[in-house]
């Protein structure tokens, strides 16, 4: 690291658990955040700011006015601009020293399975579950670390997959073959803050993975639900049925466990 990058950095290299090794990997790192939405934004923003060196951004969009009350990466000048646009000007305002690659169609199975081989984790803050049933099979079939994040309304959840982990449970061994039911912010309305503290805690998510430290949530799902400010942490197990990374035959759906740590 040059001195520039030691002043940018130095809370952050302080801590034990980082320090200047920590760092290094950070600025080493490659990240793909998939939507640049409310999740995404503070994802982004946060990962920037934290040093991860290279990010890549993926989003097909435009910014809309209706985006800009939780979409905090980009401002009232950037409607009609493409998201990934919007988001490098303000991450490279931010932090002029990353590096960002900007995919602006969407992704297809082979596209995203190419870019999986070269990417040391993938940042799931998409809005559906047909969306995160793709990038979570895609990363298990990779063996590519995989943090995933979901709000709407006052409630929010995250997920992580880890493939280092032995019998690592993954996104779709909780909601095997789930459809959206119309159950997504455009149709239910979602809280600014609620995104945001479920960005947040997926790049914090993403930090502890790449550095090294730590207890990650692989093996749980972290559940909030902000109309009382309750937080649950619940234990996730494998499910030998699920048609990503189970293992065994049987076509009959099984209930995922769920139990308190």
């Amino acid at each position: 690291m040059n001195d520039t990058e030691l002043l940018r950095y130095n809370r952050q290299i302080m801590l034990p658990d980082i320090d200047i090794a920590g760092q290094e990997r950070l600025l080493a790192s490659k990240v793909l955040i998939i939507g640049l939405g409310g999740l995404g934004s503070p994802i982004a923003l946060y990962l920037a700011a934290a040093g991860v060196g290279h990010l890549i951004l993926a989003d097909d969009d435009q910014v809309d006015l209706s985006n800009l009350q939780r979409q905090i990466a980009h401002g009232t000048n950037n409607i009609g601009q493409l998201k990934v646009d919007s988001a490098a000007e303000s991450l490279l305002s931010l932090n002029p020293g990353i590096n960002i690659t900007k995919i602006s169609q969407r992704l297809t199975l082979q596209s995203l399975t190419a870019l999986l081989a070269d990417v040391d984790i993938v940042v799931d803050a998409t809005d559906n579950f047909a969306s995160r049933f793709a990038i979570n099979d895609a990363c298990v079939s990779t063996a590519t670390p995989l943090v995933s994040g979901a709000a709407v309304q006052l409630e929010g959840q995250v997920l992580v997959y880890d493939p280092q982990l032995p019998d690592a449970p993954c996104y779709r061994c909780l909601y095997q073959d789930a459809s959206d039911a119309a159950f997504n912010c455009a149709e239910n309305g979602v809280a600014a803050p609620v995104v945001g503290i479920i960005g947040t805690i997926q790049a914090m998510e993403t930090i502890k993975l790449l550095v090294g430290f730590g207890t990650s949530l692989a093996g749980y799902l972290l559940v909030f639900d902000a109309r009382y400010m309750d937080w649950r942490k619940l234990r996730l197990a494998r499910n030998p049925a699920c048609r990503t990374c189970g293992t065994n035959d049987s076509s009959e759906p099984s209930n995922c466990a769920l139990s308190p740590p």
